[in-house]
Formats: C-alpha cells, sequence, structure tokens
C-alpha cells in the first residue's frame, strides 16, 4: 500500500516538473503559482465534505491546478510515446521504415552546387625542365 503512495507521489512531482507549451496553458485561464496550489491543496485537506460549497475560491484554484496537471501528464506522455516510436522504428531498420515514403524529417542537405564545387587553387608553378611554349 505504501509503495503505491509512494510511487504516486513521485510521478506526481515528475509530471509538474515536465516542461509544456505555453500557449495551451496561456489560452486556458491565469498562470497557476505554486503556492496558490499549495494553499488549495491544504484547504482541500481540512474540509474534504462541501468543499466547493464552502470555499469556492479554492475550489475553482484546484481545478485550474488540476487542469495543468492534467496538461503537463499528457504532454509528458506524448513526448514518452514520441520517443519510445522513434527507438522502434529505427531498431526495426532505417531502410524498411522509411521504404516507399517520403522522409518525415526535411532533409539536412543544404548545400548548393556552387558550394559542392572545387575552390580555385590559382595556376600551377612550372617544373623545371618540363617543356613550354617556345
Amino acid at each position: 500500500m505504501w509503495f503505491l503512495i509512494r510511487v504516486a507521489f513521485w510521478l506526481s512531482i515528475v509530471i509538474m516538473l515536465l516542461p509544456t507549451s505555453q500557449s495551451k496553458v496561456a489560452t486556458q485561464g491565469p498562470e497557476v503559482k505554486a503556492g496558490e496550489a499549495l494553499s488549495a491543496a491544504g484547504a482541500a485537506v481540512a474540509d474534504v465534505r462541501g468543499f466547493c460549497s464552502r470555499q469556492p475560491e479554492a475550489c475553482a484554484v484546484g481545478s485550474q491546478a488540476a487542469a495543468v496537471f492534467g496538461h503537463k501528464a499528457q504532454a509528458g506522455a506524448r513526448m514518452i510515446y514520441d520517443y519510445l516510436t522513434e527507438e522502434a522504428a529505427g531498431s526495426a531498420g532505417k531502410a524498411a521504415a522509411t521504404a516507399g515514403r517520403p522522409s518525415e524529417k526535411p532533409s539536412q542537405n543544404t548545400l548548393t552546387p556552387a558550394d559542392r564545387a572545387p575552390a580555385w587553387r590559382g595556376p600551377q608553378p612550372r617544373h623545371e625542365g618540363a617543356k613550354g611554349p617556345a
């Protein structure tokens, strides 16, 4: 039982520390500060029954914190899923994974034909004993 509680605690800490895009969080409402989240959690523990009816402000902040937590959990799961699918595709073989479809990543080959031309080296010095024009 304590193992599950510890796992839930550390998992929630990791999820809260995950980065997310600010556009999703900013459009949802005001940003939730850590102090507000902690005071909301403290109020929730102190007043479990009828919580939202007696402390509507703490309930609102708690729901915002839960929404941010959910977005972070979703973003973290997406990052893990993308990483695992890229690793699985890499281990299956690059040729088999990309055969018959265009590459998903843009090409890094940005050199132009002029960039690939050899540099000008100037005239070659004449060697002694070489026959030259008369």
